[in-house]
């Protein structure tokens, strides 16, 4: 599924929740499909299966699974206006980054094409 860097500063389970953002905002992860148990998981990644469990409820206060007892976990269906926190999250970060693009010499151009290229990327999902 995807590879995490031990090495890296950033705990492993933040690695986790931004892979699975990210499968899940790329539509690799489709609505309402079942995520690998947490035991699975755990034993392809060979981390502890606490880890797992951190992420998948770290996601789930997000708004980006949802999980039924005895079931497993799932990718929640795209409400946006239940979103409406993490909106608000994104657009703060969005701000500063672009604010930081600005400062470094990228020009409003560059921060359009690459929203395009964005928007093509989810299309072809």
């Amino acid at each position: 599924m995807f590879e995490l860097d031990v090495r890296s500063r950033k705990p492993i389970y933040e690695q986790l929740v931004e892979k699975l953002k990210q499968l899940i905002i790329t539509n690799v992860l489709k609505e309402d499909e079942k995520l690998p148990s947490v035991r699975e998981l755990a034993q392809q990644l060979t981390i502890n299966p606490n880890t797992i469990q951190k992420a998948y409820r770290e996601l789930e206060s997000q708004g980006y699974i949802y999980s039924l007892k005895g079931k497993g976990s799932f990718v929640h269906p795209v409400k946006p206006s239940e979103n409406e926190e993490e909106l608000n999250k994104v657009r703060e970060e969005l701000r500063k980054l672009f604010a930081e693009a600005i400062y470094l010499g990228m020009t409003s151009k560059e921060i359009e094409s690459l929203l395009r290229e964005v928007e093509r990327g989810q299309e072809n999902d």
